[in-house]
């Protein structure tokens, strides 16, 4: 045992030389690129309180599935009040430094900050039912889209896609109500765990399914109508964008596809730009599409279009 303590504490680093680092890394010229707004006032979001927030809304959207799996309609309404009580209070607070954190970004002053959280938090908790609505027909769509689905129970508990809509919908509705980086912080949590990344400002309509899954890419401003389907590794992205006078690209614009009602697009197909895939169209494998595609086309191999 001293020969063990006398390794250990010859492996122990000179004091002088962690005094170095530490004042290396706590300089205010090392973290300014990225200062936090916990080293001033107020605290960051919390991945892990979001995480709980998630998880309860979860239960509330597919009780049973998610949360307490021996809840009966006898409990429902008291598993669904407590679950939403938590979700307010932990969201407004979320929400509240999600505002603290870009304001300190952009040094501005923070003004009615708790206010704007509150009247969001309500606002997002009235608009629970309609991503309850949505989603259901997103199960559905899973489960009628793949003959391996034996129920659409099945596709709640198994499937990635459904996992990345349900956090895809719940930071949508926050993206629409104007709340900061608390939205990408969810749609991030399931893009970790699923390989499916959709941006929270992506518009998508009723009954999404995305088969298997992993790999797909959906931008911050694309458009998909209803009754859409994808396959793993597609990718409705960028084609380019421009840039201000200091060579920083322009933000906000409107650079990801349309993609209308009822429109297939198979694995690996990259389509990319503002451009507009017709209803009823069916995208090949592999396949990559820069320009408009009429309704009801078949785009079934790739060709050179323009060299933007």
């Amino acid at each position: 045992m001293k020969h063990e303590r006398h390794a250990l504490a010859a492996l122990t680093p000179e004091k002088d030389v962690i005094d170095d680092v530490v004042g290396k890394l706590c300089a205010p010229s090392s973290y300014q690129a990225f200062a936090c707004r916990k080293l001033t006032d107020s605290p960051m979001p919390s991945l892990e309180i979001l995480s709980e927030v998630v998880d309860r809304l979860k239960a509330v959207l597919f009780p049973g599935y998610y949360g307490d799996s021996e809840v009966t309609p006898d409990t429902l309404a008291y598993h669904t009040g407590c679950n939403l009580d938590v979700v307010f209070r932990k969201l407004a607070d979320q929400i509240k430094r999600g505002y603290c954190f870009v304001c300190v970004g952009q040094n501005k002053a923070c003004t009615g900050c708790e206010d704007q959280a509150m009247e969001k938090a309500t606002a997002f908790l009235r608009s629970v039912p309609d991503i309850r609505e949505k989603l259901v027909l997103d199960v559905q769509a899973a489960y009628e889209g793949d003959p391996a689905a034996k129920s659409p129970g099945e596709t709640i508990f198994c499937y990635p896609s459904i996992t990345a809509l349900i956090h895809q919908r719940i930071a949508h509705e926050l993206h629409e109500l104007g709340v900061d980086i608390i939205p990408r912080i969810i749609t991030e949590m399931a893009h970790s765990e699923t390989g499916i990344d959709i941006h929270p400002g992506a518009r998508i309509g009723k009954g999404f399914f995305i088969d298997h899954g992993t790999g797909v890419v959906i931008g911050e401003t694309c458009i998909i109508g209803d009754n859409v389907r994808v396959y793993q590794g597609v990718t409705l992205g960028a084609k380019s964008f421009p840039k201000d006078e200091n060579g920083n690209p322009v933000k906000g614009l409107a650079r990801h596809p349309i993609v209308e009602d009822d429109v297939t697009i198979y694995s690996g197909a990259t389509v990319l730009g503002r451009i507009t895939v017709g209803k009823g169209s069916v995208i090949g494998a592999n396949v990559w599409v820069t320009s408009d595609v009429a309704p009801g086309s078949r785009v079934m191999k790739a060709k050179v279009v323009d060299k933007g």
